[in-house]
Protein backbone atom coordinates (compact mmCIF):
# COMPACT_ATOMS: atom_id res chain seq x y z
CA UNK A 1 0.00 0.00 0.00
CA UNK A 2 1.31 3.45 -0.90
CA UNK A 3 0.51 6.78 0.69
CA UNK A 4 -0.17 10.05 -1.15
CA UNK A 5 3.49 11.12 -0.98
CA UNK A 6 4.44 8.08 -3.10
CA UNK A 7 1.81 8.57 -5.79
CA UNK A 8 2.96 9.50 -9.25
CA UNK A 9 2.36 13.10 -10.39
CA UNK A 10 2.13 13.48 -14.16
CA UNK A 11 3.63 16.60 -15.74
CA UNK A 12 2.94 17.35 -19.41
CA UNK A 13 5.01 19.64 -21.62
CA UNK A 14 5.00 20.87 -25.21
CA UNK A 15 7.77 20.48 -27.75
CA UNK A 16 7.05 23.34 -30.14
CA UNK A 17 9.32 23.62 -33.16
CA UNK A 18 9.26 26.34 -35.80
CA UNK A 19 11.92 26.79 -38.45
CA UNK A 20 14.66 24.91 -36.59
CA UNK A 21 13.90 26.68 -33.29
CA UNK A 22 12.22 25.38 -30.16
CA UNK A 23 10.00 27.43 -27.86
CA UNK A 24 11.27 27.38 -24.27
CA UNK A 25 10.12 29.34 -21.26
CA UNK A 26 11.91 30.50 -18.13
CA UNK A 27 10.52 29.68 -14.71
CA UNK A 28 9.54 32.60 -12.50
CA UNK A 29 11.65 33.48 -9.43
CA UNK A 30 8.88 32.41 -7.00
CA UNK A 31 8.69 28.73 -8.08
CA UNK A 32 10.86 25.63 -7.79
CA UNK A 33 13.85 25.55 -10.17
CA UNK A 34 13.53 29.35 -10.39
CA UNK A 35 15.19 30.88 -13.42
CA UNK A 36 15.70 27.57 -15.21
CA UNK A 37 14.41 27.03 -18.71
CA UNK A 38 11.83 24.43 -19.61
CA UNK A 39 9.43 23.31 -22.27
CA UNK A 40 6.03 24.92 -21.54
CA UNK A 41 3.57 22.82 -19.55
CA UNK A 42 2.77 21.75 -16.03
CA UNK A 43 1.09 19.30 -13.70
CA UNK A 44 -1.93 17.34 -14.77
CA UNK A 45 -4.93 17.91 -12.51
CA UNK A 46 -7.19 15.09 -11.25
CA UNK A 47 -9.56 13.89 -13.96
CA UNK A 48 -7.58 15.44 -16.82
CA UNK A 49 -6.09 13.56 -19.74
CA UNK A 50 -2.64 14.62 -20.94
CA UNK A 51 -3.96 16.65 -23.89
CA UNK A 52 -6.51 18.47 -21.71
CA UNK A 53 -3.84 19.36 -19.17
CA UNK A 54 -1.42 20.56 -21.84
CA UNK A 55 -4.10 22.73 -23.48
CA UNK A 56 -4.86 24.31 -20.09
CA UNK A 57 -1.21 24.85 -19.20
CA UNK A 58 -0.36 26.49 -22.54
CA UNK A 59 -3.26 28.89 -22.12
CA UNK A 60 -2.27 29.70 -18.53
CA UNK A 61 1.44 30.14 -19.24
CA UNK A 62 1.56 31.66 -22.72
CA UNK A 63 -2.03 32.45 -23.73
CA UNK A 64 -1.95 30.18 -26.80
CA UNK A 65 -4.09 27.33 -28.10
CA UNK A 66 -2.14 24.63 -29.89
CA UNK A 67 -2.93 21.31 -31.48
CA UNK A 68 -1.44 18.55 -29.31
CA UNK A 69 0.39 16.00 -31.41
CA UNK A 70 2.26 12.77 -30.87
CA UNK A 71 3.92 11.70 -27.65
CA UNK A 72 7.67 12.32 -27.98
CA UNK A 73 9.41 11.47 -24.69
CA UNK A 74 8.78 10.30 -21.12
CA UNK A 75 11.12 10.74 -18.17
CA UNK A 76 10.75 9.71 -14.52
CA UNK A 77 12.13 11.93 -11.76
CA UNK A 78 11.25 10.86 -8.24
CA UNK A 79 7.47 11.12 -7.84
CA UNK A 80 7.12 12.89 -11.22
CA UNK A 81 6.51 11.41 -14.64
CA UNK A 82 7.23 14.00 -17.32
CA UNK A 83 5.48 13.46 -20.65
CA UNK A 84 6.46 15.55 -23.66
CA UNK A 85 4.28 16.02 -26.74
CA UNK A 86 4.93 17.57 -30.13
CA UNK A 87 2.63 20.56 -30.66
CA UNK A 88 1.92 22.30 -33.94
CA UNK A 89 2.61 26.05 -34.07
CA UNK A 90 0.38 28.37 -36.09
CA UNK A 91 1.99 31.50 -37.58
CA UNK A 92 -0.79 33.79 -36.34
CA UNK A 93 -0.21 32.95 -32.65
CA UNK A 94 1.32 35.56 -30.37
CA UNK A 95 2.49 34.04 -27.08
CA UNK A 96 2.65 36.21 -23.96
CA UNK A 97 4.66 35.50 -20.78
CA UNK A 98 1.66 35.15 -18.44
CA UNK A 99 2.87 32.61 -15.86
CA UNK A 100 6.50 32.45 -16.99
CA UNK A 101 9.32 34.98 -16.60
CA UNK A 102 9.97 35.01 -20.36
CA UNK A 103 10.06 32.77 -23.40
CA UNK A 104 12.44 32.39 -26.33
CA UNK A 105 12.67 30.69 -29.69
CA UNK A 106 16.04 28.91 -29.52
CA UNK A 107 17.90 27.02 -32.22
CA UNK A 108 17.62 23.33 -31.42
CA UNK A 109 21.40 22.88 -31.46
CA UNK A 110 21.71 25.70 -28.86
CA UNK A 111 19.37 24.17 -26.26
CA UNK A 112 22.30 22.72 -24.30
CA UNK A 113 23.44 26.28 -23.55
CA UNK A 114 20.39 26.85 -21.33
CA UNK A 115 20.00 25.53 -17.79
CA UNK A 116 17.02 23.16 -17.59
CA UNK A 117 15.78 21.16 -14.58
CA UNK A 118 17.89 17.98 -14.32
CA UNK A 119 14.98 15.75 -15.41
CA UNK A 120 14.96 17.46 -18.83
CA UNK A 121 18.65 16.86 -19.60
CA UNK A 122 18.17 13.55 -21.47
CA UNK A 123 15.50 15.07 -23.69
CA UNK A 124 17.53 18.22 -24.34
CA UNK A 125 20.56 16.14 -25.35
CA UNK A 126 18.44 13.93 -27.64
CA UNK A 127 17.09 17.05 -29.37
CA UNK A 128 20.54 18.63 -29.70
CA UNK A 129 22.02 15.38 -31.07
CA UNK A 130 19.18 15.02 -33.60
CA UNK A 131 18.05 11.71 -32.08
CA UNK A 132 14.54 13.07 -31.53
CA UNK A 133 12.63 14.91 -34.20
CA UNK A 134 9.08 15.24 -35.36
Amino acid sequence: MTDDSEQLQVVVAALIERGGRMLISQRRPDVGHAGRWEFPGGKREPGEHDAQALHRELLEELGVRLSIGAHAWTERSGPLELRFYWCRWAAALRPRPIEVAQFRWVRTESLAGYVFPPADNGLVQALVDGRLSR
